[in-house]
């Protein structure tokens, strides 16, 4: 394979080339994919000069080690608790914060820390991977074994192809101020099953916390808590499964439907997390409380549209980064802190909101 490419060094627990997903083919039993956080991998790529819907690797736990094999290539991370370290060629090191791009250079070698406070981080690369797409995404369904690289998480010695076997110097940008975690109550609209759960099932879901088990994958998350009693039995003919939905089986404990989800189902879904909040959703790691909150159909309308527009302002958000670390000037004045509290006298709560003090 010819032309600029990431060697991948170590591969990291479970690294894969997802974008936002293979959209249209569910009637046929292909699953979306596509990544956990799509909020994170957008604004990944915003940062290092993409489109959002450009493809980049979602990592999982612990990340991959990666050898640039070309003049160069910009990169960007995006997760709560995610950074890059660069070893240079000329045998130095540093540090790249989270939402900050960085130019490396042939024989640089860069290791992933995967986000320490959400179950994914993201890789933007600028110019994207040269690869084929499926069905019109580069999303990869392992399960299927198609997508992505080889449609399988990456392995020591694979090459990713670089779209651009070099890329200009430029001032680095960084994303300040951009909030990534995890969930701790996913708004929901009931159904399309909800029918199918007594009253008090309804209380139930929206009135305790519950906790995200060890059985959490791509595929979905099963919550440990309160149990929920079925009506009608936990049979139902199978039908679609949206992202997002809260499927209830016998076991009578709700399991969150994600990227990777079956397309059809044949357990009741008590309810659908609104799309707006699934990316927060796609964070939780095991051990995670969760609580729920029903709203409207209107409701969630309304917080997708201002979700849509805070990603359509990104570009004008970004902050240029000098040899010596971020603008500072830029970044007093952006909303870095809504409130800071008194330690002597606690009873006066926020004492100061919008700019961070000087």
């Amino acid at each position: 394979m010819s032309g600029g490419a990431l060697r991948v060094i170590q591969p990291g627990l479970h690294t894969t080339v997802q974008d936002l997903g293979r959209i249209g083919f569910q009637n046929q039993g292909i699953p979306v994919s596509g990544a956990l956080d799509a909020i994170a991998l957008r604004a990944a790529n915003v940062v290092v000069g993409n489109r959002q819907d450009t493809a980049g690797l979602e990592i999982a736990v612990m990340g991959p080690v990666l050898e640039v094999e070309a003049e160069s290539v910009r990169v960007a991370v995006a997760g709560l608790g995610s950074r890059l370290t660069v070893a240079a060629a000329d045998g130095s090191a540093r540090d790249i914060l989270p939402l900050q791009s960085v130019r490396l250079v042939r024989g640089d070698r860069v290791r992933v820390t995967a986000a320490s406070g959400s179950s994914v981080a993201y890789l933007a690369v600028e110019g994207g991977l040269a690869l084929t797409s499926v069905m019109g995404s580069l999303a990869t369904y392992v399960r299927g074994g198609f997508g992505g690289f080889e449609g399988r998480a990456l392995a020591a010695g694979d090459r990713l192809p670089l779209v651009s076997e070099a890329v200009e110097a430029r001032s680095e940008v960084c994303l300040p101020d951009f909030e990534l975690a995890p969930a701790s109550e996913a708004r929901i609209i009931l159904g399309p099953q909800d029918d199918y759960f007594t009253p008090d099932a309804i209380k139930t879901l929206v009135g305790t916390s519950y906790t995200v088990s060890r059985e959490a994958d791509r595929m979905g998350i099963r919550l440990e808590g309160a149990l929920l009693e079925h009506s009608k039995g936990y049979n139902i003919v199978s039908d679609g499964i949206a992202p997002g939905s809260i499927q209830v089986p016998g076991s009578r404990l709700p399991i969150i439907l994600l990227a990777d989800r079956q397309t059809a189902g044949g357990y009741p879904k008590i309810a659908t997390i609104i799309s707006a909040d699934l990316a927060a959703a796609g964070r939780l790691l095991p051990g995670s409380t969760l609580r729920f909150r029903i709203v409207t159909v209107a409701e969630a309308q309304v917080a997708r549209r201002r979700q849509e527009d805070e990603m359509a302002g990104l570009v004008a958000r970004l902050v240029a980064v000098r040899p010596d670390g971020p603008d500072l000037d830029r970044l007093y004045d952006s909303n870095l802190v809504s409130g800071v509290i008194d330690a002597e006298r606690p009873e006066m709560g926020a004492t100061a909101t919008g700019s961070l003090a000087r």
